[in-house]
Parts: structure tokens; sequence; C-alpha cells
């Protein structure tokens, strides 16, 4: 339930002291305060942002005269906070300064935490791919200085693969990975209670997003054991409400609504916007099961109420449109009918993945000759706001030409990516390891030794080198380059690189990009236990730094990811496990 997270800044919390002094009369001269008492200044004034800037100002003028990096870091890191809501891009510019000054200080938080609020700034800007680059940076130093602060990242990065791009299975095995982190750790401490209640959470979540209710319901009854036993209220209300939501999919309605009745208060008491929201869709899915259309109706629209003040909905709660839109043409209601066909089909272009769904909606609802006829009688029957009308009608028949295209395409995209993956397994033996067999040829070309301007003895030394390279799978070793390889065969780079060059036809980083790929795609369709890893465990297994350069490696020489190779992999197994022959 992508609203039930809680969303509050883990980090400031973190860095806060766990009991903060009293407030001091401010001097005439801030800098003869110390580092902890403008920090602590700092953050008892959350509220006035203008003295906050005094004591950060006093704050970075301290470090800056005593030469501390480190202390220049953490007021960069106070002034990014400044900008939390007004400037993004200002505060990522903060930010980044934090990392300069904190990189290599060993510092518990720093850059790992710098590096995870700018990756959620950038998810403000929907830019998921450099948000998941700095969570990976936060990864990789959280691991050198603090292995509980890594862990809050791993669930930071979970929270984002479940909430924001909908991969719930890679979400599920990183929950699970902190979760068993929390098992020997005192979790109701104040340590370690928040992180853990917020792994259950994910984990409840996302086995509510796979419709597996059983695993939904035990997580959800543990996360409201812990949550009470720490008296985190407003988590214990949480678990109540997606429990509920969880009974709405098992169709226990009743059930569902209880549940959904108790949470509800607490999150209007917490002002918790985005999970009022969720509790009111899921009134309104309970009383649409229990064939109550009209209260059914009026909570969808509470929930299209708060769309129209925040802006902010995801594909989860987006059905309640078309029961609104089916409920109103029965009733011959064509103005509200009509209001809600244009606010389903505006809803913000960030939500584009659910485009499938909404020209589903619009072809099979709303078909062309549907829309022309609906448009004549809107026009003739509301008899006011013609012109406007006319305009809306004719963007709506516009959209629905966009989004047919825009269907088309997606078709012509998906055929186009299974005749690559066709192509793959054809060219692939399926007995050995794939393996290019023209990359490993020997011996020199006469019409290339003239071009490259080295010896054909030397050549050949350095080929049967690079073949022992390849047969020996020694590209499988991380961060392998043109100098450590020269090195290896006791040569230069310029000749190992020209080499490259002129025999594989590539550069030197596109041949151990397309060497590990092959070996990638043998290895995939060899061994299905591998299909099961994440992105990120296979890039590591192929010698790819993350998943971001893996996938791009692989997606450059087949044309597909790899995601959908091995989507594509599993479903031809599985239609091989269930033809039966007939004797």
């Amino acid at each position: 339930m992508h609203y039930f997270r809680n969303r509050k800044k883990i980090i400031l919390y973190l860095l806060l002291p766990f009991f903060l002094t009293a407030q001091k009369s401010v001097k005439d001269n801030l800098t003869d305060l110390s580092y902890d008492d403008l920090h602590n200044l700092y953050f008892t004034n959350v509220n006035n942002p203008k003295v906050q800037i005094l004591y950060t100002d006093a704050y970075m003028k301290k470090a800056v005269k005593e030469n501390n990096n480190i202390r220049r870091a953490k007021a960069n890191y106070q002034i990014a906070l400044l900008y939390y809501k007004s400037d993004t891009n200002k505060a990522i510019q903060y930010l980044d300064s934090v990392i300069k000054y904190s990189k290599g200080s060993n510092d518990k938080y720093f850059p790992a935490a710098a590096y995870c609020e700018k990756a959620d700034f950038l998810k403000t800007q929907f830019n998921f791919k450099d948000a998941m680059l700095n969570y990976n940076l936060a990864e990789k130093a959280a691991l050198l200085t603090n292995i509980d602060y890594y862990y809050v990242v791993r669930d930071y990065i979970a929270v984002t693969k479940s909430e924001d791009l909908g991969e719930y299975i890679e979400a599920l095995n990183i929950y699970k990975e902190c979760y068993v982190y929390y098992q020997d750790k005192d979790t109701r401490s104040s340590n370690y209670a928040g992180e853990y209640v917020n792994v259950i959470f994910g984990l409840a979540d996302c086995y509510k997003s796979l419709k597996k209710t059983d695993s939904t319901s035990y997580y959800n009854k543990l996360g409201y054991r812990e949550s009470k036993a720490t008296n985190n209220e407003e988590y214990k209300n949480l678990f109540i409400l997606n429990e509920g939501a969880n009974q709405v999919l098992k169709r226990n309605y009743v059930a569902a609504l209880d549940s959904i009745n108790k949470a509800l208060p607490k999150m209007i008491e917490y002002n918790n916007t985005g999970n009022v929201l969720a509790a009111y869709f899921y009134l309104g899915k309970t009383y649409e099961g229990l064939g109550k259309k009209a209260i059914a109706a009026e909570n969808f629209i509470r929930v299209d109420s708060i769309y129209k003040v925040t802006k902010e909905i995801s594909t989860e709660f987006m059905d309640g449109y078309p029961y609104l839109i089916s409920y109103y043409k029965n009733l011959g209601d064509k103005e509200k009918q009509l209001k809600y066909i244009t606010t389903y089909m505006s809803i913000d272009s960030t939500l584009h993945k659910n485009y499938r769904e909404l020209n589903k909606l619009v072809y099979h609802e709303y078909d062309t000759p549907h829309l022309i006829s609906e448009k004549e009688n809107l026009i003739n029957s509301l008899n006011k706001n013609k012109v406007k009308t006319y305009w809306g009608m004719g963007f709506l028949f516009l959209t629905v030409i966009v989004l047919g295209s825009f269907a088309l395409h997606q078709y012509r995209t998906k055929k186009q990516y299974r005749s690559r993956f066709e192509k793959i397994i054809k060219e692939t033996n399926r007995n050995d390891n794939y393996q290019v067999n023209k990359e490993n040829e020997t011996g020199t070309d006469p019409d290339k030794i003239g071009d490259i301007g080295i010896g054909e003895e030397l050549i050949n030394q350095i080929l049967e080198k690079l073949n022992r390279f390849e047969n020996d799978k020694e590209y499988l070793r991380p961060n392998i380059t043109v100098q450590i390889l020269s090195s290896t065969f006791e040569t230069n780079t310029k000749y190992v690189s020209k080499i490259v060059n002129i025999y594989k036809e590539k550069s030197f980083i596109q041949y151990i990009n397309d060497l590990r790929v092959d070996h990638a795609i043998g290895q995939l369709q060899e061994n299905n236990k591998l299909r099961k890893y994440t992105v990120q465990a296979l890039a590591l297994e192929f010698g790819f730094n993350n998943a971001e350069s893996f996938s791009t490696a692989f997606y450059k020489k087949t044309g597909i990811k790899p995601t959908y190779f091995i989507k594509e992999l599993d479903s031809s197994t599985n239609q091989q496990n269930d033809y039966k022959p007939t004797i």
C-alpha cells in the first residue's frame, strides 16, 4: 500500500541527540558555542527557519575557521534540510557539498546520509535512475562505517523498489535480508524499534501487493504486537489499516470495515493525509463488495477530494475512478460522468505505467464511436459551457488516439523484444555455456598487421593470452581494466587496446562487457536458481559493479533488458513443464 509507509525523515532523527539539552541563551558571539550546542539549538528551532539559519551559519563559520571538513559537511547538511520543501535543486547542491567534505571521514552517518537524502530529493523529481545510484553509493559508504545504518539504507532501497517502481519481488528479498539482520538485535530498544517495524511493514505490504494474503496477515499481526510493545501508536494503527486492506482482498468485508474504521480516526489525528486517502479508498472497495453502491461512491469521492488538494495519488488508488464513471453513467448524471472521465484521464503523467489499464477503460467503456455520440448527447443535454465542453471532448477524443498509438507502440515493442529473445536462444549452444566462438579465434590477419603497427609474433602472443583469458573466464573479475590486463600479459596497454580494437572489432570496455553478458546468457539458461537473484546480485555474479551497469551492457549487447530475458526464460520453462506428450 504505497501511502502506508511512514515517510518521516529517518536521518534527521538519527542525528538528534537522545536527550536534547535545555536551550541556552544566545551569546553575542555564537561561534563561542560548541558544535553540539549549535547542533541542538538548530534542531530545537525546527519551526523557526530564520533562527536556524543563524545557528547553522555560526556552525559553518566555526568549521571553516578550524578547517574541520566533517563539521563543514554537517553544516551543509543542515542548510540542505532548510530547502527540503522550497527548492529541491538547491538542497541537492548542498548535499553534494556534504558528500565532498565527508568522503573518507569514517563518520558513522556521512556521506551515507547525504547520498540517501539526495536520493529522496531525486525521487520527488521522478528521477529514479539517479536516486537508485545514490542509494547504492550510500550502501557502499555505510558498509564501511556503520552496519546498522547500512540496513537502514537497504530499507530505503526496498521502499523505492516496492512503492515507486513496483518491483515487489526484489523489494521483498531486501526486506527479508533486513529482517534476518534484526533478529539478533534488541528490537524493542530505541536504537532498533523504529527500523524493525519499518521492515515488518515492508514485508506485509509487499506480500499484500503480491496478493499473498496469509503472509500479509502474519506480518501485520507481528508488526501490531511490536508497535504495541514499543508504544508506537501510529504504526500500530497503520498495521490495523493495512490488515483492513488485506481483508478486502480476502473478501472479508465486515472484518475489513472494522479494521479501517478503527484506523481512520487515528490517521486523521496524525494528519497522515496519504493514509487518510488510503483508508477512504478501501472503505469504498469494502462497500462496493457489500453492494452498497452509494456509500462506496461517497468514499471514492473523498479520495478524489484529497487528490485535488495534494495532487498526489498512486496507481493503487486509481480504481475508484472507473467505479464513479460507471456509477454516474447508470444514474444518468452526464455532468459528473464527464467530470470523472476527465479527472481519470488527466492524472499526472508520472503514472504512465497505468496507461495500459487506462487505455483498456477508454476502448472498452468509451470507444471512439461511443465518444462521438457521448459528445453530442452531453452538448445537447447540459446546454451550457458549449465551447468548453466541445474542446474538452475533443481533447478526450485526441487522448484516445494518443493512447491507442501508445498501445500499438507497446505491442510492437513487445513483439520486437520477443523476436530478440528468440534470436538469442537460437544463437546459444543449448548443451554448453554460451560462447561466441568467433571471438576466441587466434592467428593474425595479414591485412591487419600493417594497420596495427605491431609485430606478427607479438600479436599472436597477445591473441593467445586473450584466448586463455576468455576460456578461464577471467573477465568475471570485477573492476578489470586494460591496465590490469596489460600488466598480467606483461605488455603495454597500447598493444592490448589496439589488438582488441582491430581483432575483436570493439573497444576494450565493450569487449569485457560482451564477454560477461554472453556468460550471463548461458548461465541464466543453465541455472534456473540464478533467475531468482536480484539484478544487483546478478550484476556482482557476472563481474559488474552494480545493477545499472549490468542492465545497460546487457541491453546494448542484446537489445533487451536482463529482467525481460529472465521472465521469458521462466515463461518458456513453465510452458515446457506444462506440456505433456500423448502416448
